[in-house]
C-alpha cells in the first residue's frame, strides 16, 4: 500500500515575500531580459516563485512578438469571440499569458491563445506576460492548460503535435517516448491523434475504450515510437471504414440511434469483458495492439445486422459521441 500523503502545515512551504526578489537572479534571466528588450517589451520586474522559488520574469511585449506554440489544439472561434466581448467590460487586461523564447525570435505562449486572439482582435498593441526561462516548460504547461475545455479531438492533436515538435529538436527524438508520460498524459492521445490527423472526422470516442487498454508509453526512441504511432493509426482507420459499413446494414436494417457506431465498435471489442489490470501491472500486462485489432477485424466479418434487435442497442449504449462525429 503506498505511503499515506500529508496535508502540509500552514506557511510551512515556499518563500516569504521579502524573498520573492531578494536576490540577484541568475545570467539566464538577465539574457531573458536582454531578449525582450531587443524585441521592442520591457521587463516590469525580475522575481522568484513564491512557491518553487523559481526566477520568473514579467514582462510588456509588442502583440506582435508573441505567437501560439505551434503544436497546440486548432483555435475556437466561438471561445475568442466571448474573450473580445467580456475583456472591454472589465477595462483591463488581468490574465497575463506565459511565454517562453522561441527560437530563432519573437515568444511562444503554451497556454494564452485565445486571450491573445482576443487581444489582437480588440486592437491592442502589447500583452503582459509572465516568462519562464526554461523552454521546455512549455510542453510540460499544456498538460495543464485549463483555459478552454478540451475535447478527444483537440486533446490528441495537440498532443502529436507536441510529440512531433519535440522528435525535430536536436537530441529530444532519440529520448524514449516515455520520457514524456507527464506532457502526454495519455498513452492513446498519441495513437487516436494520428487517426485524427489523418480524418479530421474520425470518431475517436468510440474507439478510445479499446485503445486506452492496448496502449502505454513506449521505450522507444520517440521518433520510431511517433512512426509505430502512425502505422496503428492507420489500422484503425481501416477498422473504422469496416465498422461504417456495418453502420449503414443496421440502418438499412431500420435501426436508427446516433449511438450506432460506438455500439458496433463495443460488440466488436474483444477486451469488452476482459477485467483490466491497474497500477504497475498495467503497462506489463496490456492487450497487445495488433492482436486485438486482428480480433476486432475478424469479428467485423462475422457481425450479421439483421440479428440485431433495438433492445440490442438499448442495453448496450455505449460511448457518447464526439461533437465532431
Amino acid at each position: 500500500m503506498p505511503p499515506r500523503k500529508t496535508k502540509p502545515k500552514a506557511k510551512s512551504t515556499g518563500l516569504e515575500p521579502e524573498e520573492v526578489a531578494g536576490e540577484s537572479p541568475p545570467a539566464k534571466v538577465d539574457e531573458l531580459g536582454e531578449a525582450v528588450e531587443a524585441e521592442g517589451g520591457r521587463v516590469l520586474s525580475r522575481y522568484r516563485d513564491p512557491l518553487g522559488g523559481h526566477w520568473l520574469l514579467l514582462a510588456v511585449l509588442p502583440l506582435d512578438k508573441v505567437e501560439p506554440t505551434p503544436f497546440q489544439r486548432e483555435l475556437s472561434d466561438t471561445h475568442a469571440k466571448r474573450l473580445v466581448g467580456v475583456i472591454p467590460k472589465v477595462g483591463r487586461f488581468l490574465d497575463p499569458l506565459i511565454a517562453v523564447r522561441a527560437d530563432p525570435g519573437g515568444f511562444w505562449t503554451p497556454n494564452g491563445m485565445h486571450r491573445l486572439e482576443a487581444m489582437r482582435r480588440l486592437g491592442a498593441k502589447s500583452i503582459v506576460v509572465i516568462l519562464v526561462p526554461e523552454v521546455e516548460l512549455a510542453y510540460r504547461i499544456l498538460a495543464l492548460n485549463t483555459e478552454k475545455a478540451h475535447n478527444l479531438k483537440d486533446k490528441s492533436l495537440e498532443v502529436v503535435r507536441m510529440a512531433d515538435a519535440l522528435a525535430a529538436e536536436a537530441g529530444q527524438g532519440k529520448r524514449p517516448e516515455s520520457d514524456w508520460a507527464f506532457e502526454f498524459e495519455e498513452p492513446a492521445y498519441l495513437t487516436i491523434g494520428r487517426a485524427y490527423a489523418e480524418r479530421a472526422r474520425y470518431s475517436g470516442g468510440a474507439y478510445l475504450p479499446v485503445v486506452r487498454r492496448c496502449e502505454h508509453f513506449l521505450d522507444k526512441p520517440l521518433r520510431a515510437a511517433n512512426d509505430l504511432r502512425t502505422a496503428r493509426a492507420a489500422r484503425l482507420i481501416e477498422l473504422d471504414d469496416k465498422v461504417a459499413l456495418l453502420v449503414t446494414a443496421l440502418k438499412a436494417a431500420g435501426l436508427k440511434s446516433a449511438y450506432l457506431k460506438p455500439f458496433v465498435v463495443a460488440r466488436l471489442n474483444p477486451l469488452r469483458f476482459v477485467p483490466a489490470a491497474r497500477g504497475k501491472k498495467k503497462a506489463e500486462s496490456a492487450p497487445d495492439f495488433d492482436r486485438t485489432l486482428d480480433q476486432m477485424f475478424a469479428r467485423s466479418e462475422k457481425f450479421d445486422a439483421a440479428k440485431i434487435r433495438p433492445q440490442d442497442l438499448a442495453s448496450m449504449g455505449g460511448a457518447a459521441p464526439e461533437p465532431d462525429d
